[in-house]
């Protein structure tokens, strides 16, 4: 994420700090000295990261925009000059509205200050608690505020080296920027989670049936030679490298698995899942900058067994030469996702709600328009029937059981002569097996159970 700078200028950093009795330094020539070893540190190891550099006093003034090249970053900071008093406000106001200038408000960014803060823990604890205070161990002077950088540094800019394996072929890869520790906040006793620096590709699957999943931060990957005789990640510091200019050469020629990867993920328009720990997955693919570049992306799911519900479990995909049928079919018209659960969706089915009088009396009514029309609305009737049935069996609603019991047999009672035989005996067997129902014996008081019609040697 970007990074900027905030460096106090104001008078208080021009006190004197004695070295050794010999020497004597200002707060500000200490607070430059770290910095540059900062840049340093990102100009080799995360070269990728934009930096920007803000010096504050009584007001604000951006030195340099947010930018890859830090030799501008160190020669600004060899041009400072010294203002008057310290105003923090005035400060974090000008960095919101560089960050938002430059990067909107989805985009996080890390904050690096300068000098002694009495209330910068009430700061970190009203942004959420997402920050950390490093402060001087011992009396100030260059080896500690080294130090002090250092803990910074590997806090915050350590690059993440890790092995991509697929098979037997393997890469060695940077992962650009960091992953973050993740916590889950529905565990009871939350432990942060961080990526393995052993990702292991488990397989691989088309883009659309992936499509556009939610994902919580999203990384470049990126190839790393190796030096394998000094066992060093990296291809050595500049004046090497000026030395020997045939090291870098040589690292570009050689075979690597990662680029292959990202030419055949681009070409077959394919993703790759891969596992970032114990039930952990995320995926990879290329995604294109512009029409003739492209990078190796890694997106990060949200950890779990599925965190995809339309393609179920990760560890039940399998390869489609294992399937007894191509699951794509011959011609790649179907597609075997998303996954259908085995039990439906609560907001999947029609759920009887009776919140209001109306409701219950309209489906009781309903029974009882079709209980009229028997036998031609046998299946309709049955239908309804159970449907209260469940209802109220759900509900404990025993007395409407036997309510509609006693309607039925007063619709029985009250058929007209015309009426088909049938629709006595359906009557009389509904409101019978309403009485069992409400009496609650385990049989006819199952939920599962329904009311199926009477079979009658009637003919229409």
């Amino acid at each position: 994420m970007p990074t900027v700078v905030l460096m106090d200028v104001s008078l208080s950093m021009t006190r004197p700090v004695s070295l050794d009795g010999i020497e004597e330094f200002q707060r500000k020539n200490l607070a430059v000295h770290g910095l540059n070893m900062l840049f340093e540190h990102m100009a080799s190891n995360y070269r990728l990261e934009f930096t920007a550099l803000m010096a504050f006093s009584s007001l604000w003034e951006l030195l340099v925009p947010f930018t890859r090249d830090y030799n501008a970053l160190q020669e600004a900071l060899s041009n400072l000059e010294d203002y008057d008093k310290t105003c923090l406000e005035l400060a974090l106001q000008g960095v919101s509205s560089v960050v938002q200038q430059e990067w909107g408000n989805g985009c996080p960014c890390q904050l690096q200050m300068t000098d002694a803060m009495e209330n910068l823990e009430e700061l970190l604890r009203l942004s959420g608690g997402d920050g950390q205070i490093f402060t001087v161990d011992g009396p100030l002077c260059m080896k500690s505020v080294q130090a002090m950088f250092g803990m910074l540094i590997d806090r915050a800019y350590s690059p993440f080296h890790a092995v991509l394996h697929c098979g037997n072929l393997s890469s060695d890869v940077q992962v650009f920027p960091r992953p973050e520790p993740v916590v889950l906040d529905e565990e009871v006793e939350p432990i942060p989670r961080a990526v393995s620096t052993d990702l292991e590709i488990v397989g691989f699957i088309e883009i659309a049936d992936i499509s556009s999943p939610p994902v919580i931060s999203r990384h470049l990957v990126l190839p790393i030679a190796v030096n394998k005789e000094v066992d060093e990640v990296g291809t050595g510091t500049t004046d090497e490298l000026e030395e020997e200019p045939s090291a870098s050469q040589m690292a570009g020629k050689s075979p690597n698995f990662c680029v292959l990867l990202h030419g055949s993920l681009k070409v077959e328009g394919m993703v790759a899942l891969v596992q970032l720990g114990p039930e952990w997955f995320g995926m990879l693919y290329s995604q294109a900058d512009s029409k003739k570049k492209s990078n190796l992306m890694m997106s990060l799911f949200e950890p779990g067994s599925d965190p995809l519900p339309w393609l179920g479990k990760i560890s039940h995909l399998g390869p489609v030469s294992e399937a007894a049928e191509n699951p794509y079919g011959e011609d790649d018209s179907k597609s075997p996702f998303p996954v259908q659960p085995q039990v439906k969706r609560s907001y999947a089915q029609n759920v009887t709600v009776w919140i209001k009088a109306s409701g219950l009396q309209t489906d009781v009514q309903k029974i009882l328009r079709n209980a009229r029309k028997l036998p031609d609305k046998t299946q309709t009737f049955y239908k309804e029937l159970n449907r209260l049935r469940k209802a109220a069996l759900a509900f404990g609603f025993w007395e409407l059981l036997k309510g509609v019991a006693e309607l039925l047999e007063r619709e029985c009672t009250m058929l007209p002569d015309s009426a088909h035989p049938d629709a006595a005996f359906q009557l009389s067997h509904a409101a019978h097996q309403l009485k069992l129902a409400s009496s609650g014996d385990s049989q006819y008081a199952a939920f599962d159970h329904n009311i199926v019609p009477m079979h009658t040697d009637f003919s229409s």
